[in-house]
């Protein structure tokens, strides 16, 4: 059977996913000079630093912890799905830990070009199929059809957070959170920057935006929609129900955001995200 072994990007703790069966190599986090892991810090805690005027950071997760991930599955095929390369280290963070790794030739390192809810169901369909006897070629190609229809957006209450995160293209950088508008960000197509898409006034409009751009992409029956949020959960209910509107077929989920990218959203920072099923 493939070993499934993913990052905290997927939104889940090591012990579900150890339930589950999958590996989680959670990333790092660091604020007021104290380090952290992801998804394993107290929420409450990290957003009363954040209020105090600490300044999250994140890394990926420590190579060797890869490393000792696929030395204990010495003897499996192992596939690792990485989140966005560009986005974060952590693609290339495992990708060394396989060169360095004894069973190297059994490990395939695979980059989602996405994260949270679409990485999340990457990971999880892929530990299906694999407990269901499905082969690495098999899993890989799965996946590589469900990216094929899968996007990105970002709308954004704290600028300088991803300002701050340099992941911007030089005309994202651009915006300023002094105008009062609410930015909505999109993943490039390459998946390792985030671009300007638009602005509106207001959350509810901002989704709408994305919105028309998802009936333009023909979402729709067969399709997971996303909607991960930064303590934002009043504003992603309705989100959701603006997209269980539009898309009655379509299936929608409501996630928590955790540390790693409230690093870079901010605080009440929502994404909004499709994959087809």
């Amino acid at each position: 059977m493939v070993q499934i072994v993913t990052d905290s990007s997927t939104l889940l703790t090591k012990e579900e996913g150890a339930d589950a069966g999958i590996d989680v190599v959670p990333l790092c986090i660091n604020i007021f000079g104290e380090d952290y892991r992801d998804l394993q810090v107290d929420m409450d805690y990290f957003y009363a630093q954040i209020a105090k005027g600490g300044v999250p950071r994140s890394s990926q997760p420590p190579l060797g912890e890869f490393l000792e991930t696929y030395k204990r599955h010495q003897g499996e095929k192992i596939l690792n799905i990485s989140m966005a390369d560009g986005l974060s280290g952590t693609y290339l963070s495992a990708c060394s830990a396989k060169d360095m790794a004894e069973n190297r030739d059994d490990i395939v390192v695979y980059n989602s070009c996405t994260l949270c809810g679409p990485h999340r169901y990457l990971v999880m369909k892929a530990n299906e199929m694999a407990r269901q006897g499905a082969k690495m070629e098999e899993i890989v190609r799965a996946l590589d059809e469900c990216l094929m229809h899968c996007e990105s957006f970002l709308l954004v209450q704290d600028f300088e957070f991803l300002r701050r995160g340099g992941r911007l293209t030089p005309l994202a950088a651009k915006f300023s959170s002094a105008l009062q508008v609410k930015p909505i960000m999109q993943q490039t197509a390459d998946g390792k920057r985030l671009d300007a898409f638009g602005i509106s006034r207001t959350i509810k409009g901002a989704a709408k935006k994305v919105m028309h751009h998802f009936q333009k992409k023909h979402v729709g029956e067969g399709y997971l929609i996303s909607i991960a949020h930064a303590r934002a959960a009043k504003d992603a209910l309705e989100i959701a129900h603006i997209m269980k509107d539009a898309f009655e077929k379509a299936k929608v989920e409501i996630l928590e955001l955790s540390p790693a990218f409230i690093t870079q959203g901010g605080p009440q920072c929502i994404a909004i995200q499709y994959i087809k099923l």
